[in-house]
């Protein structure tokens, strides 16, 4: 099928929308080999923006997998110099990132779960520094994704090589907006719109507690601090240049007081984590602490990711997006998580966003002395079903229902 038009479109979509790269400034793009064509494209629209220059960073699933199998044991506990520069280097620059996701869901299955750890904790001591500016969005940086085979083959195993391939971009162009009409940011900007202005309403309300409940079994309590605030959709750097995140993006969010959530949560989709596949997974916590880990598939892969640190068997990240949305409605499981998170209301265990007035220019002590948790992981889980409900308190004790039956309560809609 030929997508040339809508690709394109896309493209142009990711530069000047997701990341609005400047003039002079330098773009630096990750993606798997595969996906080449469209990092070309990508590059191609950067320059034409006047891109002082377009870095590629590139990543093969078939290498990753035979180094975590065969590479030496110590090569999992340390980051090679250049890899560390590479990184924070172009991160204090203010260089735009782009992240062109795309990887077989369980590429890594079978691997030694203790060496996915080591090598976690290795690159999160070595690019502290990047992931301290990306998330307070020191420089513009987005994530999208592009079909490659093994995944499409993972979403419609029912479909011949070739159909799934089409079938995946297809869903992916709906999810995105993108039609080939040239008007996809003109749908941006609507939706961006719609995000804003429930986050506005969200931010009036100034919640103290958020009750989750559903039929799956989830009954979970978190607080949220003093002065937290709500995010969503569009955000900017310092030097106030405007990008997206996320593309797709159907999430309002903000970080949770660190040791208050108390209760059960059940995951409502598959996480793919790492190259595995975890399913069938709830949790159990204390003081904000996960004290309990249970999974059908993928259980150690699991407890090693929720143990990288300290800070990873707590919370980070609480969103919340309408069961009934572009993604959520097309009933269809990507086996990634760009996609399936904004396709269900989620929590992250790990790093917190600075979502507090003045966090950004907070240091990690002093966010952590707010209450927001510290962590070199951080990974959503999706916890949203169609009978999920959300009941928020407020700071003087009012009851405001948040969510009603998986979606917006009809005072925050």
């Amino acid at each position: 099928m030929n997508h040339d038009s809508r690709l394109q479109e896309y493209a142009r979509l990711l530069v000047r929308v997701g990341l609005n790269v400047r003039k002079d400034q330098r773009l630096v793009i990750s993606a798997p080999v595969e996906c080449a064509y469209f990092a070309r494209l990508c590059a191609k629209e950067a320059y034409e923006t006047g891109c002082k220059e377009v870095v590629m960073n590139w990543s093969d699933d078939a290498l990753t997998r035979m180094k975590y199998l065969y590479a030496a044991n110590d090569v999992f506990d340390a980051v090679p110099a250049w890899r560390e520069h590479f990184y924070n280097d172009h991160a204090r620059e203010g260089a735009a990132y782009l992240v062109i996701s795309a990887t077989d869901p369980e590429n890594l299955r079978g691997v030694d779960p203790d060496r996915l750890v080591r090598s976690q904790r290795a690159a999160g001591k070595a690019l502290k520094e990047f992931d301290r500016l990306q998330m307070s969005s020191a420089f513009p940086w987005c994530i999208a994704s592009i079909p490659i085979p093994d995944w499409s083959g993972k979403v419609f195993p029912e479909l011949s090589p070739e159909r799934a391939q089409d079938a995946l971009w297809d869903a992916i162009f709906h999810a995105i907006r993108v039609q080939g009409d040239g008007r996809s940011v003109e749908r941006w900007r609507v939706h961006l719109d719609t995000l804003r202005r429930r986050t506005e309403k969200l931010n009036a309300m100034r919640f103290r507690s958020l009750r989750y409940t559903n039929s799956l079994g989830t009954d979970l309590t978190v607080e949220l601090p003093e002065r937290h605030f709500w995010e969503s959709g569009e955000d900017r750097t310092p030097a106030g240049q405007n990008f997206i995140a996320n593309i797709p993006t159907e999430e309002i969010f903000t970080a949770p007081l660190r040791n208050s959530a108390n209760g059960v949560v059940y995951a409502s989709m598959p996480l793919v984590h790492e190259g595995n596949v975890i399913d069938g997974f709830h949790f159990a916590v204390r003081d904000g602490k996960i004290v309990e880990v249970h999974a059908e598939k993928g259980e150690a892969e699991l407890k090693a990711a929720v143990s990288v640190d300290e800070g990873a068997a707590y919370f980070g990240e609480v969103a919340l997006v309408p069961y009934d949305s572009p993604i959520s409605n097309q009933k269809l499981l990507y086996y990634n998580t760009l996609f399936d998170e904004n396709a269900a209301c989620h929590i992250a265990f790990g790093e917190a966003y600075p979502c507090i007035e003045g966090g950004r220019e907070m240091s990690k002590e002093e966010l952590q002395a707010r209450g927001l948790n510290d962590s070199i992981t951080h990974v959503d889980f999706m916890v949203g079903t169609p009978d999920l409900n959300i009941l928020g308190v407020t700071a003087d004790g009012r009851q405001i229902p948040v969510f009603v039956n998986g979606n917006f309560s009809p005072e925050l809609a």
